[in-house]
C-alpha cells in the first residue's frame, strides 16, 4: 500500500509538472507571437543604407528587433511581392519614375507608407572644372572622357536611364556596371587627377557635400524626379500599426540627410546612424509616437 500511495504521489508530481510545462511553453509563444520584430530590406545606395540604419537605431531604442538585408532592387520587389515574404519594408523605392519597371511588375502587390526623401533627383554628374554643360556636348569630347560613363549596378533603374540617354542621344560612349563604392572612388580619383570623368549620379548623395559637382542638361527628358518611397508588404500595417505609423511619418529634408550620411561615411553604419539619431532623439521619436 505505501509504495502504491509513493507512486501515486508521484504520478501527481510528474502530471503537474507536465502542465505546469505546458503552460509556461503557452506564454512563451504567445510572448513570441507579440514581439516587435522588423526585417528591412536595402540596397547598397549611399542613402538606402543612410535610411535603413536610422530607422533600425530608432526602432531598436524603441523597443523592436530589427533585422537588416542587403539585395539587389529587382530582388527587394520581388521578395516583399511575396505572400509569405521574409521581409517588411523598403525604405529607398526610387518611384514612380526610375523603378517604374520594378512598379509595373510588383506595385499591386505592395503598400506605398510614406516618402523617406521627397526630392530625388538622377542624372549624368561631372566635376565642376569640366567645361561642357550638356550630354548633348559629350560626344564631341568623348576622348577626354574615354567614351566611358561609370555607372553602378545594372538593376539599379538609373542603369536603365542611362542606357537610354544613350540610345535618346546617340552616345558613343559605354555604360561601366560597377557599384555605388566603386563608381564615388572613381569619381573622387578622376578629381584629385583634374581629369574628366561622367557617372551616373543622384540626389541625395553624399558625394555631392564633398565634391563640387554638376548635373549635365538633359533637353531630352531621360532622367526624372522622383521620391525615395518608403514601401512595405502587404499585411505589414495590420501587423505592425505602431512600426508601419513611423515609417509613414518618416521623412528627412536634404540637409539632415547629408548630415546622417556623413556621420555613417565617416564612423560607419552603426555608429554613424546612432550618433545622428541621439542628437536628433526628439524628431526621430516623434515619427513613433
Amino acid at each position: 500500500m505505501l509504495k502504491l500511495r509513493n507512486l501515486g504521489i508521484l504520478l501527481v508530481a510528474v502530471l503537474l509538472t507536465i502542465s505546469v510545462s505546458s503552460c509556461n511553453n503557452g506564454k512563451k509563444k504567445g510572448k513570441s507571437e507579440d514581439k516587435k520584430e522588423i526585417s528591412i530590406f536595402y540596397p547598397n545606395w549611399a542613402e538606402g543604407v543612410a535610411f535603413t540604419y536610422l530607422a533600425k537605431t530608432a526602432l531598436e531604442a524603441n523597443g523592436y528587433n530589427v533585422e537588416l538585408t542587403n539585395l539587389a532592387p529587382g530582388m527587394i520587389y520581388g521578395e516583399l511581392s511575396k505572400e509569405n515574404s521574409k521581409g517588411d519594408v523598403f525604405l529607398d523605392a526610387w518611384l514612380p519614375n526610375t523603378h517604374k519597371d520594378y512598379w509595373d511588375n510588383y506595385g499591386d502587390k505592395l503598400v506605398i507608407l510614406g516618402e523617406s526623401f521627397s526630392e530625388g533627383t538622377t542624372g549624368l554628374v561631372v566635376p565642376t572644372y569640366v567645361t561642357i554643360n550638356s550630354i548633348e556636348e559629350l560626344n564631341a569630347n568623348k576622348d577626354k572622357f574615354n567614351s566611358e560613363i561609370i555607372g553602378i549596378g545594372a538593376g539599379a533603374g538609373i542603369h536603365a536611364n542611362t542606357l537610354k540617354a544613350i540610345d535618346a542621344y546617340k552616345l558613343d560612349f559605354e555604360q561601366i556596371t560597377s557599384s555605388g563604392p566603386a563608381m564615388v572612388a572613381s569619381l573622387e580619383k578622376a578629381i584629385r587627377d583634374k581629369e574628366w570623368i561622367a557617372i551616373t549620379g543622384w540626389k541625395p548623395h553624399f558625394a555631392w557635400t564633398q565634391n563640387d559637382l554638376k548635373y549635365l542638361e538633359d533637353p531630352k527628358g531621360v532622367y526624372p524626379k522622383d521620391a525615395c518611397t518608403i514601401i512595405s508588404r502587404r499585411g505589414f500595417e495590420k501587423d505592425q500599426p505602431k512600426a508601419a505609423a513611423f515609417f509613414k511619418n518618416f521623412n528627412l529634408k536634404e540637409e539632415q540627410l547629408y548630415e546622417l550620411m556623413t556621420a555613417i561615411k565617416d564612423k560607419g553604419e552603426e555608429a554613424g546612424a546612432a550618433e545622428w539619431y541621439k542628437t536628433n532623439k526628439v524628431l526621430v521619436d516623434s515619427w513613433i509616437k
